[in-house]
């Protein structure tokens, strides 16, 4: 379905704010049907990437470094753990806190799941060439950088 073929009002379809909306919620589907298909989710996406990353973590760390809430965070890391992707060791300064460690499995899980975002992101902007697809990626971290310095 293009924007002309949505039985939405004509002013919506020139505005930024409902294209980019439409343009996350498909990028949004893509991404979750490609990691279903690859055994995962975008939570494990994020919290491997950001132990790939970032090194060992704690979990709250984890969840800083991913914005994902403490007990999404937890309920993630169990579905990982469960695969053999991760491990949870106590912290030798804390007992009471885990420290996280991405596995040989879980870096060669992350590297499948780079290449299945990979063929999400040619799917999503099929229609934009090289150029404008880093002209498009700019454009939207510019946006995002500006409301996020606004943020408290």
């Amino acid at each position: 379905m293009t924007t002309a073929d949505a039985p939405t009002p004509a002013r919506l379809l020139n505005a930024p704010s409902w294209l980019i909306s439409l343009a996350s919620a498909h990028s949004h589907r893509l991404v979750s049907d490609g990691f279903a298909a690859a055994g995962a989710r975008g939570y494990h996406y994020r919290l491997l990437a950001a132990l790939d990353e970032y090194g060992p973590s704690s979990q709250a760390t984890l969840g800083r470094h991913t914005g994902i809430d403490r007990s999404d965070v937890v309920a993630a890391l169990n579905e990982l753990a469960a695969k053999g992707l991760i491990e949870r060791t106590p912290d030798p300064s804390d007992r009471r806190r885990n420290i996280i460690t991405l596995t040989p499995d879980g870096s060669r899980h992350l590297e499948e799941l780079d290449a299945v975002l990979g063929g999400i992101q040619n799917d999503l902007l099929a229609p934009l060439s090289p150029s404008e697809r880093d002209q498009l990626t700019g454009l939207l971290t510019r946006i995002i950088d500006h409301h996020a310095a606004s943020l408290p």
